[in-house]
């Protein structure tokens, strides 16, 4: 059992910053490839970003690619999504998700575990 839990998200201004942070209490965690997604109202939850559970491999969504860094601190049980360059496309709830496997998925139903989710509003 993983217990993820979301922190950081806001209301920026178009062009402006976030960083997002995910924390489980387990020890588990750094057993888990880690990703973010993102759901938009009215549309379906869509892959962000993944991060092995080593922290050495990463995969990005097409549409952050270059903007949006993940990354993990596995002695502080933590996963990170820093965005950069927002765009008020980019406005949406995100969740932080675990996956045990080895590798990467961006899958949302290989993920076992997520968190309750982060507003993230961009205005232009």
């Amino acid at each position: 059992q993983v217990t993820l839990v979301e922190s950081g998200g806001g209301l920026v201004q178009a062009g402006g910053s976030l960083r997002l942070s995910c924390a489980a209490p387990e020890r588990a965690f750094s057993e888990y490839a880690m990703g973010w997604f993102r759901q938009a109202p009215g549309k379906e939850r869509e892959f962000v970003a993944v991060i092995s559970w080593t922290g050495e491999t990463t995969h990005y969504a097409s549409s952050v690619m270059g903007r949006f860094t993940i990354s993990r601190d596995n002695a502080k049980n933590t996963a990170y999504l820093q965005m950069n360059s927002l765009k008020p496309e980019d406005t949406a709830e995100y969740y932080c998700a675990a996956a045990y496997t080895s590798g990467l998925t961006i899958l949302p139903w290989e993920y076992e575990f997520w968190g309750q989710g982060t507003q993230v509003t961009i205005s232009s």
